[in-house]
């Protein structure tokens, strides 16, 4: 075995977020108006007056992201976009514009490929978003999507992930885990359609799990209603990786701990059902599941008042600690252990 061999690294071994802090650690921004680089969910850029822009990408891979035998191309093309926007909203930004840019092989045809653009179209219909360009090349790997978003947000305005402070409230919108067990589901009736191809899917009772993770929807509504009631998040990030890898982003980002409360962690019947069906924890798949696209924010305690107002769609399930407590999860039990970021790994062996 050669030196170098024997000194060869894995980028399995450092995860994607882990991967990209090595790459960059050494790069220096050149241009002043780059207020705030890698490392949150988008990229900030100073402009003259009292917006900043916000501008996040993200790159779906056929075979990694997604699978064309269970995922139509217009809900492939709707959840490309929203994927992207929910970023630009993780910022308490409001996205403007797009740029999508694919990659096919001849194996696409025209009408395929328009079917894709109809879930873009309706995506950008339904959040006020231009699509205004990209660019388009051969595959040999299968379908490639990289979509670019571009937003602005009020300087004064403007949320990162860095910054929780001890004290803080930890809140979320909606459910989490229902994504997953939609995945669950969907590859489930593929492997029962590659055994035996005449056999009909059975699916009708699984109508809102199968919806969020073939049709996700971003967050609009909520920034919308935490501005319409003056209430500014200390930190925020949407939960794509899972509950349990994104509030260790923050945690780490703002060298805080954290305290989260099984109780607390709002799981929809639908998931709940699914989850036990496939033997699993439903609490697991709501930590660990990924692709829920809500928001996970934390707030200043002085806050919470105006919070009870509009506390339908938000949970509170937790509070920011010292660094030095750790990150726990307290079950229904009385029990604590330590959360781990086990949520879904983009770079895999």
């Amino acid at each position: 075995m050669t030196k170098d061999a024997q000194n060869r690294k894995d980028v399995s071994s450092y995860g994607e977020f882990g991967l990209i802090s090595h790459l960059t650690k050494n790069i220096n921004n050149q241009n002043s108006s780059t207020v705030f680089g890698v490392g949150d969910d988008a990229a900030v850029i100073d402009q003259p007056g009292e917006h900043y822009q916000l501008i996040s990408t993200d790159l779906l891979l056929e075979g990694i992201h997604f699978d064309l035998m269970y995922s139509p191309l217009k809900h492939l093309g709707y959840k490309a976009v929203i994927v992207n926007l929910s970023d630009i909203y993780a910022m308490n930004g409001t996205p403007e514009q797009i740029l999508f840019s694919f990659g096919i092989s001849n194996r696409f045809s025209v009408q395929a490929l328009e079917e894709l653009y109809k879930g873009i179209e309706l995506a950008c219909e339904i959040y006020g978003v231009d699509l205004v360009g990209g660019d388009t090349a051969s595959s040999k790997q299968g379908l490639v999507i990289s979509v670019s978003a571009i937003g602005r947000v009020v300087k004064e305005r403007i949320v990162y992930r860095h910054t929780a402070k001890e004290g803080d409230l930890v809140c979320s919108t909606g459910d989490f885990g229902a994504a997953y067990c939609g995945l669950q589901f969907l590859e489930r009736e593929k492997q029962i359609y590659i055994d035996s191809p005449k056999v009909q899917p059975e699916l009708e009772d699984q109508v809102y799990v199968l919806g969020r993770q073939l049709k996700p929807e971003a967050r609009r509504d909520t920034i919308k209603l935490l501005d319409s009631y003056n209430i500014l998040p200390t930190a925020m990030i949407d939960v794509s990786d899972g509950l349990s890898s994104d509030i260790t982003h923050i945690c780490k980002r703002s060298r805080v701990g954290v305290r989260l409360y099984e109780e607390n962690i709002p799981i929809s019947r639908e998931a709940y059902e699914a989850a036990l069906q496939f033997n699993m924890d439903p609490i697991t798949c709501a930590l660990n599941g990924g692709e829920d696209y809500e928001l996970l924010f934390t707030i200043s305690p002085e806050d919470r008042p105006k919070l009870e107002q509009i506390l339908s769609d938000i949970s509170v399930i937790g509070n920011i600690t010292a660094e030095s407590e750790g990150m726990k999860l307290f079950t229904k039990g009385g029990n604590s252990y330590d959360l781990l970021a086990q949520g879904w790994k983009h770079l895999q062996d």
